[in-house]
């Protein structure tokens, strides 16, 4: 297990990594596309969809890169895990298809709860050593030290 430790702080990083880059991305792709994804949101009954969009894009935006760098990590995990519930049973809802168009909602809904699973874990964990907020308070912990 020891071996295992060492690994610790670069693997939470790859993960924070791994797990904002999907929000960014699309949020980013939300910007860019922003006819087609109102018009997909409209479709599934969304009111005031440039609001929600705009919303959306924030909390993807705006969370994915707390995720990623380490800063309030715990925050922007905790956003975007209350951004993905509802967007997963409002857009995947694989209850309301046939066919294959079911299976792969059903796909993409599993693939939210994973994420989900993920955010969780920066929750409760946090964003590990090599994160800007850790390494905020190292900084201040050696000037606090130097100052005593």
């Amino acid at each position: 297990m020891e071996r295992f430790s060492r690994l610790q702080g670069p693997l939470v990083l790859a993960g924070r990594v791994l797990l904002s880059s999907i929000f960014i991305s699309s949020g980013i792709s939300k910007i860019f596309n922003w006819e087609g994804t109102a018009g997909y949101m409209a479709s599934a009954g969304m009111p005031l969809v440039p609001l929600f969009l705009l919303g959306a894009i924030a909390f993807e935006v705006l969370g994915g890169l707390l995720v990623l760098l380490g800063l309030f990590a715990r925050l922007g995990a905790l956003a975007l895990a209350a951004f993905l519930v509802p967007t997963t049973f409002i857009f995947h809802n694989f209850w309301a298809f046939e066919g294959q168009e079911r299976a792969m909602q059903m796909i993409s809904f599993m693939k939210n709860l994973a994420i989900l699973g993920g955010l969780f874990i920066v929750v409760a964990l946090g964003a590990g050593p090599l994160g800007l907020q850790r390494m905020i308070e190292r900084r201040r912990e050696r000037a606090a030290a130097g100052r005593a």
